[in-house]
């Protein structure tokens, strides 16, 4: 049985009961009721959307965090944005795709490129060029499109000075959902085609 005294359990359950009771017996406000036929997105927006002042027409409500997450890119196209590198802390640790991340290797993180993707990563500014295979996840700041290793960085020109670059990644082969890879340089082996 419980350690508590039976006079707190019976008050404890006589105080739930009543909870319940008055929460069944409220009437609805203005804001919980709803249309007849009308339905309203509660993951989105606690109140109704508001109307357009020239249309009857709801105005834009955001959507939930989640939808607006990017999903995998399995296009094959080319992305440009920033690109940064791995500080050194993150030497040795294990990445999204489970080895450990190696400074020297050419490896590299995306948000949106399926993990196993070779992409060509081009420094716009220098036109230096890197074949990287994407190992991890991230990076998770706004407006960088990749992380790359401190080697492939030092390739194509980004200086720890610096930090950060205008890239373009080009996708060469994209793995299917089987493991495979589509598109890339190696189109003599099976599962890889053109991508480009």
């Amino acid at each position: 049985m419980s350690t508590l005294p039976r006079f707190w359990r019976i008050a404890a359950l006589k105080a739930c009961i009543a909870c319940a009771v008055s929460g069944c017996a409220m009437t609805p406000t203005p804001r919980d009721t709803v249309e007849p036929g009308a339905v309203r997105d509660v993951l989105s927006s606690p109140e109704p959307a508001p109307k357009s002042p020239k249309s009857n027409a709801p105005t834009s409500v955001s959507k939930p965090s989640s939808a607006a997450k990017p999903g995998l890119d399995h296009s094959g196209g080319k992305q440009v944005g920033k690109a940064s590198f791995y500080a050194d802390k993150f030497a040795g640790r294990k990445m999204a795709d489970g080895t450990r991340m190696d400074p020297h290797d050419d490896n590299a993180a995306s948000k949106t490129l399926p993990l196993g993707t070779t992409a060509k990563v081009t420094n716009l500014e220098t036109g230096h060029s890197a074949v990287v295979t994407i190992q991890d996840r991230g990076p998770y700041v706004k407006d960088r499109i990749i992380d790359l290793s401190p080697s492939t960085a030092r390739k194509i020109g980004i200086s720890r000075q610096d930090g950060l670059a205008q890239v373009e990644v080009t996708p060469l082969a994209i793995p299917e959902t089987d493991g495979a890879k589509q598109g890339g340089p190696r189109s003599d082996d099976k599962g890889y085609k053109d991508a480009r």
